[in-house]
């Protein structure tokens, strides 16, 4: 694991599968997508949690505090951060370790849905967008991608 110090305390970030941190990948998401961004709850869970490489951040009193995920074909998404732990870099740390995941899994690009209001984060990672704006779950997004 990595450590990293921030102002959220100290954390570690751990590259998992779904079926082993489940509990603390879910509830992550539940709290930002569900409850926080209203997102029904049937369009949060897929068939993909279990195929993807997922990144599970902790705080140093080893709460879950942030993840993302990486599909097969170069997909990012479901990328969470909790509200309280967020503007302090965590978010940076997922993106280039799924970054890096997909550079591993020989990836020529990566792709993902990003809410309009993180296309700036997404563009300082490289990624550029490539689509109109679309809605899912209710909140708008672009397309975007990166070539490695």
């Amino acid at each position: 694991m990595h450590q990293m110090k921030r102002s959220c305390e100290i954390f570690g970030l751990k590259i998992t599968r779904w079926q082993d941190d489940k509990e603390a990948l879910s509830s992550i998401r539940r709290q930002v997508f569900i409850e926080e961004q209203q997102v029904p709850e049937a369009l949060e869970w897929d068939e993909y949690d279990a195929q993807c490489v997922h990144i599970l951040v902790r705080d140093k009193n080893h709460r879950p505090i942030a993840t993302g995920r990486i599909k097969a074909d170069g997909q990012i998404g479901r990328m969470a951060v909790l509200e309280s732990c967020r503007r302090q870099g965590i978010g940076s740390h997922i993106l280039q370790a799924l970054i890096e995941q997909g550079k591993q899994m020989q990836l020529k690009q990566l792709y993902l849905h990003a809410q309009t209001s993180a296309i700036t984060f997404y563009e300082k990672h490289g990624f550029e967008t490539c689509s109109e704006v679309f809605m899912d779950a209710g909140i708008p997004h672009r397309s975007m991608r990166k070539y490695l």
